[in-house]
């Protein structure tokens, strides 16, 4: 069976475990937490996650603390409460997340808002799949069909049933994320680049109307989720809500689209090829798919991928400006300023030619 947790790789920046575990065994009322160990996980590129470990504790004993960047020169882009509230919410739905342990919004403990939940083991899919796991393509197809079930599971979901009523203002969803990341690129600019100032313009000229309300996740896609290493098409978990909200469920379709390469395309905005590999869904069945399970139409699917790829050019801006500010804690962001100009082009392509 192939190695399943996530490997701890640097120090804990932004989390001091001489004030992390007396802070546990306060609210958790148990004083085996009162030493731990912490350790910042190698994932993700804003929110920091960490895996706090009780002294003299096992993997299994251990939870998963996160909080903000050090230092985020966007501070309202990382929302502890926001994130751990949704997480709550979806417990008992088919939607897997962690169980939630406790949210912490006294930013003198450790400088920020923070929220503790239960660790999950999972299969963490990045750059390749180890072997042994899904060496078949009926078992790649599988995962690539478990993701997108879970993603329309996700849609499913009634935001008032959850008590999510009020968790965002879905009417004009769309025009407002394009205003959002228009001024998010404009905070965080590292040159003039009128490529994704004309794409920025375009779509906000041309937003289509939507269909459905639902909880949108912001960021899904495969190495966000663990995958149950027992059964490929199984998911443990969906992590990293931070920017989760309500609003139209295609803009999550879309930027899926922006995380599926098929084979033979390079990677232009630096994602995993993984989707690549024989027997993965291709993007026309990914669609084709999401469509029969949730029931809606994707005549303006063109747009939406359009619009993912424009977001995913001004995260990467945020992440350029973040890094050049020192706020991003042991990640190498290095060829992150490239990546910009190609998402341009892969969104203005969608606009003009399509994507399936």
């Amino acid at each position: 069976m192939p190695e399943v947790t996530l490997r701890p790789v640097s120090s804990p920046v932004g989390a001091d475990p001489t004030v992390v575990g007396p802070y546990l065994a306060s609210v958790l009322g148990d004083d085996r937490w009162r030493e731990v160990t912490v350790e910042l996980i190698a994932a993700g590129m804003s929110n920091l996650t960490y895996v706090v470990t009780p002294s003299g504790g096992t993997p299994e004993e251990s939870v998963i603390l996160r909080r903000p960047p050090t230092g985020a020169v966007l501070a309202t882009a990382h929302d502890m409460a926001r994130e751990h509230r949704v997480i709550s919410a979806l417990g008992p739905t088919a939607v897997p997340v962690p169980r939630t342990l406790h949210l912490c919004t006294d930013t003198d403990v450790l400088g920020a808002p923070f929220y503790v939940m239960e660790r999950v083991f999972g299969l963490h899919v990045v750059d390749r799949i180890p072997a042994g796991y899904a060496d078949e393509p009926a078992r790649r197809r599988a995962i690539g069909e478990g993701l997108v079930d879970v993603l329309a599971d996700l849609h499913a979901v009634d935001p008032q049933a959850v008590g999510l009523g009020d968790f965002g203002r879905p009417e004009g969803f769309m025009a407002r994320q394009v205003r959002r990341w228009t001024q998010q690129w404009e905070a965080t600019r590292d040159r003039d680049r009128p490529g994704l100032d004309a794409l920025a313009a375009r779509l906000a000229e041309t937003v289509p109307a939507g269909q459905r309300t639902g909880i949108v996740h912001g960021d899904f896609r495969l190495d966000n989720c663990l995958l149950d290493p027992d059964r490929p098409g199984g998911v443990r978990a969906v992590l990293d809500w931070e920017m989760s909200t309500l609003g139209d469920p295609l803009a999550d379709l879309g930027m899926l689209h922006v995380y599926w390469p098929q084979a033979g395309e390079p990677s232009v905005a630096g994602q995993s090829t993984v989707t690549a590999l024989e027997g993965f869904p291709t993007r026309a069945e990914v669609a084709a798919r999401y469509a029969e399970r949730s029931g809606l139409d994707l005549a303006d699917l063109n747009w939406y991928v359009g619009f993912a790829y424009f977001k995913f050019a001004a995260i990467v801006a945020g992440i350029v400006a973040r890094s050049a500010a020192g706020a991003m804690a042991g990640k190498d962001t290095s060829g992150y300023a490239d990546r910009i100009d190609p998402c341009v082009e892969r969104g203005r392509a969608a606009l003009d030619d399509g994507v399936l």
